[in-house]
């Protein structure tokens, strides 16, 4: 199932709130969820389907109690032992590891590489939760995340930067 988010960490809440409610539009229009990211409060307004937080934001009990059962809720991490606790956290119904290369979308954060990948993709072999890699992942990149374990990706620049972005989202869907 493809998800998008709306991902501006500087805008208003008022304007992100007018800004998600028409991406919820759009996702409901084509069968896709939407995901609200770091505010739980927009969440909550805009009854969206998927709630993140990263390691500094509310707890996971925290956006579960505000949120309830039907949202679904996940969380960034930067290191094994963060994706590791995200798997046995029971308010949580997926975690995210990166950035696996470097990219501006997560500034002065290092690299977590390929081999943190496989570690996660071990560590998930005998978990149910779903599992995302993140960060400078692109067509040329795309084969060596998966190799590494890989099997769902979050990509921004990969699409927002391509000259046809259509066209980029389903060569790398097609690429899973």
């Amino acid at each position: 199932m493809d998800i998008i988010q709306l991902r501006d960490k500087g805008i208003d809440a008022r304007k992100e709130i007018e800004a998600v409610e028409v991406l919820a539009e759009v996702a409901a229009e084509h069968g896709k969820l939407f995901s609200v990211n770091d505010r739980a409060d927009v969440a909550a307004l805009v009854d969206a389907d998927i709630f993140h937080v990263g390691q500094g934001d509310l707890t996971s009990a925290q956006a579960r109690a505000l949120l309830g059962d039907d949202v679904i809720i996940g969380r960034s991490n930067n290191s094994t032992e963060m994706f590791k606790d995200s798997l046995n956290d029971v308010h949580l119904d997926y975690a995210v590891i990166g950035p696996v290369w470097e990219t501006p979308t997560k500034p002065g954060r290092k690299a977590v590489g390929t081999e943190t990948i496989r570690q996660a993709a071990e560590l998930t072999a005998i978990s149910d939760n779903p599992w995302f890699a993140i960060g400078g992942i692109d067509e040329e990149r795309m084969p060596e995340v998966l190799r590494a374990g890989a099997q769902r990706v979050v990509v921004v620049r990969a699409i927002t930067e391509a000259r046809d972005p259509e066209e980029a989202a389903r060569l790398l869907r097609s690429m899973l």
